[in-house]
């Protein structure tokens, strides 16, 4: 039997839709700027440019309806609703959530400015809330994506804007790792990203998938 100095710490793992059964998760992988709309936001080029991935560590989920933290050392926290897939053995695509890709966005500024990387503005503590897992089929190619804060509605788009589709993404990252079960994949975000402050209430949505919400609390509030 295996003795630890340190006990091992929880698995992170996602709730399942009308399933007793949770979602064990390894790494989330996350695609930047795979909208048009959002990568000419940021300044980029959308003409179908590969793929680029980053990563945030599993310890970064917020789930089953909790409220993350609002971050340290920002002053410019963004929202980016995305779709997430789940995959399970065979690196085939099982479940579908929705998720938010929250981004110390002056922190992401200063990093790309000097050539550094984003681990700080990206892979944060409590930085990737993710909804309840769907299991099944995936949602219709031209369902809607939307994001609101405190009832306004700041991002909303179709899936089907996505540059790179889901399974195309799946084939891309699976040339850079040996993908399997537990890995999690952000698929971007649509334009709109902006500003939250402490006290907002994030709802997220895409059709025929269970919906996120969360307020951001202060931290150790």
């Amino acid at each position: 039997m295996t003795r630890w100095l340190i006990p091992p710490p929880p698995t992170p793992s996602l709730p399942i839709l009308d399933d007793g059964r949770r979602y064990a998760v390894r790494r989330i992988l996350c695609v930047g700027q795979n909208y048009a709309d959002h990568a000419r936001e940021m300044g980029a080029d959308p003409d179908r440019p590969a793929p680029f991935f980053f990563s945030k560590p599993a310890m970064a989920l917020v789930t089953d309806g909790a409220d993350p933290a609002f971050p340290s050392m920002t002053e410019n926290l963004h929202h980016e609703a995305e779709l997430v897939l789940a995959l399970g053995e065979a690196a085939e695509i099982i479940g579908w959530a929705v998720g938010c890709d929250l981004t110390r966005r002056d922190l992401q500024a200063e990093a790309k400015s000097r050539g550094r990387p984003w681990d700080a503005a990206k892979g944060f503590d409590q930085s990737a809330p993710c909804g309840t897992l769907n299991l099944g089929p995936a949602p219709a190619p031209d369902a809607a994506i939307r994001l609101l804060v405190n009832g306004e509605e700041r991002q909303s788009a179709r899936l089907s804007d996505m540059i790179w589709a889901p399974h195309e993404i799946v084939e891309q990252a699976a040339r850079l790792w040996t993908l399997g079960p537990g890995d999690l994949i952000f698929t971007g975000t649509p334009a709109g990203v902006g500003a939250l402050n402490p006290g907002d209430r994030v709802e997220a949505t895409i059709d025929g998938l269970y919906p996120l919400s969360f307020t951001l609390r202060l931290p150790h509030a």
